[in-house]
């Protein structure tokens, strides 16, 4: 499976500041740590502390979680000091959403072997932090497979990690293939946490990963003065608008917002907002409301009913995790940038960024159509005008350019502009005047040629537009838009493929043959 790689900046995909950190631009050293390679993972190392009494916690968390399932991992590493973790996150998408959700975990999973050889004295443990409490449904709730996109309807509300699985029998009901995979997880759990810990264990847990849903008491417990102190002083609001001006001013889009108070109130069926008005503490949406007294004592007895926003999630990972880096995509990567500022007020060791690998996944029979139509891969990235034109004007037998003789005409009216000077000063905007004019009827007649050849090579420009339709969905990049299933139920070896050929610390975007 030999792979291409292409560098991230020639993709057109990713935002400037992603770019920029990837490239290590010195102006944003102040926004991180250390760089995600050899070096900066040993000072991590050198500088990570993890309290004995945080690993217990969390083994005990990891061994209920786990109860149910057969192959449970081996947790016990975890309350070693010589152990860390490498973690990525996403939302509980319905079959695991995008591709690059696998991407993802692959990237993890190499990382920690990688480490792992280079600091044989140490274990690293890949983690995948199930985005259990998050209540936005509509982006967890529909995937496609082969073109058609299947969506999962329910009146269900609140944190999706709860939610119940059993109404997508629906569309197992309409799934062209049996996937035995996800029937089992989805029909026999309660809860989609459960449903997601429980396929992913089997996709990938030969392979070490750990998959945590920090929806526990026990876990909130341990960030519950963080909570407090938000909830009291909002240093978090502070500190990240701070950070965004600086990077605005200097030309960067930040892509997070935070809020006075940046948790939610979280209960079956319920996440919504808290804010302050006055004295009170308000449940956005709804009646409830709470004195600061009131607040602070079901925090103290019920640290599970809040909920961190994007804003303080990843202090909370960092806070109950030994972790040393966080692996995410082209949006996480630059809204972590935003936060070192409050893991240093908290007094947190913020985590080494590093991005997830890319890929663009070629089968069998678009390498086929490529290699009849004489195109590469790469080429595909450009958008579809140019991609057509440079395609038609490379294939054409006939030259479809009119630059020669529009500069023979520049040529022809720098000649008739002299003369014309010479008897005439006022001439020269008449002259000009022409000049445009012609050349101006020159370049449509240029496209006019151009779109002739086109329909000349009609059936290969079909064939051309259809293959990059097929590789990049939508004009968008394939990783986003197709589920795994597509490359999985042909090919039961595929993660097996993608395991061995990311390399996770090289960061360019692969281009895959299977």
């Amino acid at each position: 499976m030999p792979s291409q790689q292409l560098a991230l900046n020639s993709v057109g995909a990713f935002p400037k500041l992603f770019l920029d950190y990837i490239s290590k631009n010195e102006n944003l050293e102040k926004f991180y740590n250390q760089y995600p390679d050899i070096q900066g993972f040993r000072k991590a190392i050198e500088a990570r502390k993890f309290t004995d009494d945080k690993r217990k916690t969390l083994v005990s968390v990891l061994e209920n979680q786990y109860q149910k399932l057969e192959n449970k991992p081996n947790f016990s590493v975890l309350l070693k000091q010589n152990t860390f973790t490498v973690t990525t996150g996403h939302q509980l998408n319905i079959f695991t959403g995008p591709l690059y959700v696998i991407y993802k975990i692959v990237t993890i999973i190499n990382l920690a072997k990688k480490l792992k050889a280079e600091f044989p004295s140490y274990n690293f443990v890949p983690i995948y932090w199930m985005a259990s409490e998050d209540h936005d449904f509509a982006e967890i709730a529909s995937f496609n497979l082969f073109g058609k996109t299947y969506q999962w309807q329910t009146e269900q509300k609140g944190a999706v990690g709860r939610m119940n699985p059993v109404e997508l029998q629906a569309i197992f009901d309409e799934m062209p293939e049996k996937t035995a995979l996800f029937e089992e997880a989805y029909l026999k759990n309660n809860t989609l946490a459960d449903a997601v810990r429980q396929y992913m264990n089997q996709l990938f847990g030969s392979e070490g990963l750990i998959c945590l849903d920090a929806d526990e008491a026990a876990l909130k417990s341990i960030f519950s003065e963080i909570i407090k102190d938000d909830l009291l002083n909002n240093q978090a609001n502070k500190i990240v608008h701070q950070t965004s001006e600086e990077l605005n001013e200097m030309g960067y889009h930040t892509q997070i917002s935070p809020r006075e108070i940046n948790f939610f109130y979280l209960q079956n069926q319920l996440r919504e907002r808290i804010t302050k008005e006055g004295a009170d503490y308000k449940i956005l949406n709804t009646d409830i409301h709470f004195l600061e007294s009131e607040i602070l004592q079901i925090l103290d007895s019920q640290p599970e009913n809040f909920s961190p926003n994007v804003v303080l999630r990843p202090l909370y990972q960092e806070t109950i995790l030994p972790n040393l880096a966080y692996i995410g995509g082209p949006s996480e990567v630059p809204y972590w940038l935003q936060l070192k500022g409050i893991f240093d007020y908290y007094g947190e060791q913020f985590p080494l960024l590093m991005p997830r690998n890319f890929a663009l996944v070629v089968n069998q029979a678009s390498q086929k159509r490529m290699d009849k139509l004489g195109i590469s891969a790469e080429e595909l990235f450009v958008d579809e005008v140019t991609l057509r034109r440079s395609f038609v004007e490379r294939n054409s037998e006939n030259s479809l350019s009119l630059a020669f003789e529009i500069d023979d005409v520049n040529e022809i009216f720098e000649r008739i502009l002299k003369k014309s000077l010479a008897i005439d000063q006022t001439m020269k905007g008449p002259v000009e005047a022409e000049k445009v004019k012609i050349i101006s009827s020159l370049e449509n007649l240029e496209k006019r040629i151009k779109k002739a050849e086109e329909r000349n090579q009609e059936m290969s420009v079909t064939q051309l537009l259809a293959l990059k339709q097929k590789l990049f969905p939508e004009g968008g990049l394939q990783e986003r838009k197709e589920n795994f299933l597509n490359y999985y139920l042909n090919d039961n070896a595929f993660i097996t493929k993608i395991l061995a050929e990311f390399d996770p610390l090289d960061y360019s975007f692969n281009i895959i043959d299977i």
